[in-house]
């Protein structure tokens, strides 16, 4: 499996660890979409258009990390593309910390992991994207089937 990875200015630092994390310690083939160097005036749209691009291009064999300062600009960027399914985390909540991590696989089948890199810290964030990278979706029918209704918004009969 192939993890596209992109940031902007705020995501930058994170991006550059977890790069090097997914590459060396987990043993991903890992493609930088950008940004490449920090510049505070660069613009998250411009790089999370083209991680969703490619991980809309091949939704079964490839994987997105995106981040930002809260990751959800970057996920509503992310989720305009058909077949692109980016969950947001931005830390542990108040219930099990990894909740929301595990369900965006078993159930969404979340291709893209949208992170808010200024409320996580380094651990956080590897943890996560480790457990998110893991998680197997489910084969549950129910869940199939929503989420072809999420990938076919424009199918009237939502029979599925």
């Amino acid at each position: 499996m192939k993890i596209f990875i992109g940031s902007d200015h705020a995501g930058f630092e994170l991006k550059e660890v977890l790069k090097k994390y997914l590459r060396d310690d987990l043993g991903y083939e890992v493609s930088d979409e950008g940004t490449f160097a920090f510049n505070p005036d660069d613009d998250y749209p411009d790089f999370v258009r083209v991680v969703a691009k490619l991980v809309a291009g091949d939704p079964t064999e490839s994987r997105g990390i995106i981040l930002g300062g809260s990751g959800q600009g970057e996920a509503m960027v992310a989720n305009r593309f058909r077949h692109v399914r980016a969950a947001v985390y931005y830390g542990p909540p108040k219930t099990s910390e990894l909740d929301i991590i595990k369900l965006s696989r078993e159930h969404n089948d979340a291709n893209i992991l949208s992170l808010g890199a200024r409320f996580l810290t380094e651990a956080e964030a590897k943890r996560a994207v480790k457990l998110w990278l893991e998680i197997k979706p489910s084969s549950d029918a129910r869940h199939v089937r929503r989420i072809k209704k999420i990938d076919n918004p424009d199918r009237a009969d939502n029979q599925f």
